[in-house]
């Protein structure tokens, strides 16, 4: 009830969490809590930390992430999201806290935030201003519009591949945009030029396969045929990536069937 309650930022809980959360996190310091006091126990926070985390890091993160996000507008000066999670965090607080406001952007299904705290996707991961966890990062694309969350991981993957990709792609709408189908297309044809291991990418072929656009399959058709291995690429890898190429093609031309099929007459 206590975090669906802080998913409300009208709620009374909510104004008692923000309340708290103002008194520890400023501009020029951070002070976490001294004690988790009944008032705090009362509205839900959990006082026995898990293995590992501090007590007063534990107390302190619950109640960033169930204060309103508007909260945090003017206690640092009427700054946008953005400039307020570039700036820098008084005693190697950062991650704790950006990793608090991540929770509450996701519970509060915030875009602002969201955007600000995903940072640029072009970005390393581990650069982000917020998270560098690709689990979180798909929570945050989660509340941002279906446009935005496929141009977003587009421009990951044409940045940083695919390897880690996989999540981020999960979240995006079915079929694919244009922009983040083609982004995967590339990425998978530098893939298969480099020699890389074609089974490396047998999950995202197969995400292909479900969540590319049927009207891909032309443009594809081209990568479907055996060529010499790479100089260095692993034997057989041209094979492999024929195969996998035909395979997906096959696949999206019989999904165009049946969506012609399934379509209302005109």
């Amino acid at each position: 009830a206590a975090e669906l309650l802080s998913a409300l930022p009208a709620s009374a809980l909510a104004g008692r969490m923000a309340e708290r959360a103002l008194a520890c996190v400023g501009p020029e310091a951070v002070v976490p809590p001294a004690e988790c006091d009944a008032g705090m126990l009362r509205d839900g926070v959990v006082k026995r930390p898990p293995a590992g985390r501090g007590e007063r890091a534990w107390w302190l993160g619950q109640l960033v992430e169930s204060a309103p996000l508007s909260c945090w507008r003017d206690r640092f000066g009427g700054l946008s999201p953005a400039r307020i999670v570039a700036l820098p965090v008084a005693e190697g607080w950062a991650e704790e806290i950006h990793a608090a406001w991540c929770r509450a952007a996701v519970r509060q299904r915030d875009p602002l935030w969201s955007k600000a705290l995903l940072g640029p996707a072009s970005a390393p991961p581990a650069a982000g201003p917020g998270t560098a966890s690709l689990a979180e990062r798909a929570k945050l694309l989660e509340t941002l519009t279906e446009r935005e969350r496929a141009a977003w991981v587009a421009e990951f993957v044409r940045a940083h591949g695919l390897s880690e990709a996989f999540q981020l792609l999960g979240v995006c709408r079915v079929p694919w945009a244009g922009e983040l189908g083609r982004a995967v297309v590339d990425a998978l044809d530098a893939a298969r030029e480099a020699g890389s291991y074609p089974w490396s990418f047998s999950g995202v072929m197969g995400l292909a396969e479900r969540c590319l656009d049927p009207a891909e399959a032309d443009r594809l058709e081209a990568m479907t045929a055996a060529a010499q291995d790479p100089p260095e690429a692993s034997p057989g890898a041209a094979a492999y990536w024929a195969e996998a190429f035909q395979r997906l093609v096959a696949t999206l031309r019989l999904r165009g069937a049946m969506l012609a099929e399934l379509a209302p007459p005109a």
